[in-house]
């Protein structure tokens, strides 16, 4: 008994399993199938079948049987986007008022400071509310009607450059 053991690991002792011995399985790799080139295999239709607009190779991708095409059903885009405006950050008086009660100077520092706008991007004051101190504000835009209230309470504004 112990002879026959002997014998079955005799051959698997110095053979190990190698890369350069792999080959894939029989079967799996068959090579593409050239059709319509010629009777000898897939000649003729080319697995197209028989007649129709189909077999003939006259129907593009985005055909769609003759209903509206959905380029066609989609409306058209209207207008443009302008790349180059600038979007400000607008400040009310009223939220002037509250964030400097005793009036003051109002830079976009402390405006940024006091947390009513983002550092970076030019600032607006808009007229909204009233105002009732005497402030001295900068920013790079006043509307009409903010400018005249703060010169009704005493105060003044200061229009900044787009890059300050």
């Amino acid at each position: 008994m112990t002879d026959t053991n002997a014998e079955s690991t005799k051959g698997t002792e110095g053979s190990a399993l190698k890369v350069h011995h792999l080959r894939p399985a029989p079967g799996a790799k068959t090579p593409k199938t050239r059709v319509g080139r010629g009777e000898g295999s897939k000649g003729k239709t080319a697995g197209r079948g028989t007649k129709g607009t189909k077999s003939r190779y006259q129907v593009s991708e985005r055909f769609e049987g003759g209903a509206m095409p959905m380029h066609m059903r989609l409306p058209k885009l209207r207008g443009f986007k302008n790349p180059f405006r600038t979007e400000y950050q607008v400040v009310n008086l009223d939220r002037l008022q509250v964030l400097f009660p005793e009036g003051g100077a109002v830079s976009v520092e402390a405006l940024v400071a006091s947390g009513a706008v983002r550092r970076g991007h030019p600032v607006k004051v808009l007229g909204t509310g009233e105002i009732s101190v005497p402030v001295q504000v900068e920013a790079h835009k006043f509307s009409a009607s903010a400018k005249e209230k703060i010169e009704a309470a005493g105060g003044s504004v200061t229009a900044l450059a787009a890059g300050e």
